[in-house]
């Protein structure tokens, strides 16, 4: 059995934050695999699924961000399980917007998320970081990751969370790699081939026909030549006489 974790704020008021997008993810797979309804349990909301034939429970804690280790643990005491069943979901400054990670292992880089499930199950737990962007000067984070995503984000907002389900799978099954893949062919998706250059002979030519302009070359007709010409005979004047007696000189 696996457990996610989304990392977030409980209530309507914090629902469409960037610090909540992992309470976003989670509501994307349970939605798309067809999870159990969602109920209350170990402080949180959790439901149950099966990704590839792997059980896995989805959990939301509901005891604000800087507790959320106390619903994590709680889960895992329960199931059984080892901070290497779990993968937890959550926003990430230090990443561009749109970008997602997978990592294993680590610190908690100051995210009072994280830092809350480092001290209830310590830090071997698996993370998928979930780009946010970061406001540019650390007093502005907490008043930047407490408001909403604007308009302007929810088209890589959407294909990001459509990605994270369609590799839901994968990151199950412990493939990074694949999960990274379903991913990427969501958020940059691969460019057509159909703008790809033409080729071969009747391409060529049409190339030339639509891009060289008609030569402006005047056209002259080459003649061959016909040998030396024959010299000119002039009209004989000699009188009769004279020409019977050249004959017999």
């Amino acid at each position: 059995m696996k457990l996610f974790v989304g990392l977030g704020n409980p209530g309507a008021k914090y629902a469409r934050n960037r610090h909540n997008i992992g309470f976003m993810a989670l509501d994307e797979i349970a939605t798309d695999h067809g999870f159990s309804p969602w109920k209350s349990k170990f402080q949180a909301q959790l439901c149950e699924g099966n990704l590839g034939g792997v059980k896995v429970t989805l959990l939301k804690p509901q005891t604000f961000m800087n507790l959320s280790g106390q619903a994590v643990g709680e889960a895992m005491r329960f199931y059984k399980l080892t901070s290497e069943d779990v993968t937890v979901l959550h926003d990430e400054l230090d990443l561009a917007p749109g970008k997602c990670r997978v990592k294993q292992g680590g610190g908690h880089a100051g995210h009072n998320g994280l830092r809350s499930l480092h001290s209830h199950i310590g830090a071997d737990y698996g993370r998928v970081r979930l780009g946010v962007g970061h406001p540019g000067h650390k007093d502005a984070v907490a008043g930047y990751v407490l408001r909403d995503f604007p308009k302007a984000d929810e088209a890589w907002l959407d294909d990001l969370l459509r990605g994270i389900s369609d590799g839901a799978a994968a990151l199950a099954a412990g493939d990074g790699g694949k999960f990274m893949n379903a991913v990427s062919l969501r958020v940059a998706p691969p460019r057509s081939s159909s703008g790809s250059k033409p080729t071969g002979s009747n391409s060529s030519k049409a190339k030339q026909s639509t891009n060289q302009q008609p030569s402006q070359e005047p056209v002259t007709q080459q003649v061959k030549p016909q040998g030396k010409p024959a010299a000119v005979q002039e009209p004989d004047s000699r009188s009769a006489l004279e020409k019977l007696v050249d004959k017999f000189k």
